[in-house]
């Protein structure tokens, strides 16, 4: 039960799906990037719902569409970097990014997601890979 975990509001778990194989990875007491896909598939985003449930006020978790999200990484080691592809990756239907604006890059750190909605999740999932693969990071 989640009472047993202690705090309040959201707690982002981070699972990682192949097949019929689920692996866990881990918890965290707070919004999680991986739960940006909220800010294009719900009424009221995972920031909204953490601030709501704080405070006590009713939450509604009701979808608004069907969405995916991709992870766009450093793909190298450097300090500051630069992102070429955004135009072309915000040109997909139904796409929106969000770079974090980290300060360093490491080939497996996250550095942004690709949002997508579409009418079917295949659908939002093929739009949120194919924005995430436009945009190209490199040292600034």
């Amino acid at each position: 039960m989640t009472e047993n975990l202690g705090g309040l509001g959201i707690f982002g778990v981070e699972l990682f799906v192949r097949g019929e194989d689920v692996w866990f990875s881990e918890v965290s007491p707070r919004p999680h990037d991986t739960g940006l896909v909220t800010l294009a598939t719900q009424w009221q985003s995972e920031f909204e719902l953490h601030a709501r449930a704080l405070v006590g006020l009713p939450v509604d978790t009701a979808l608004r569409t069907l969405g995916a999200s991709a992870v766009i990484y450093g793909s190298v080691d450097v300090g500051a970097l630069v992102f070429d592809g955004v135009a072309e990756a915000l040109a997909i239907p139904g796409t929106d990014l969000r770079l974090f604006g980290k300060p360093e890059s490491f080939v497996k750190r996250r550095m942004g997601v690709a949002l997508a909605r579409a009418e079917t999740i295949a659908l939002a999932r093929e739009r949120a890979k194919a924005a995430a693969a436009c945009v190209k990071p490199r040292p600034a």
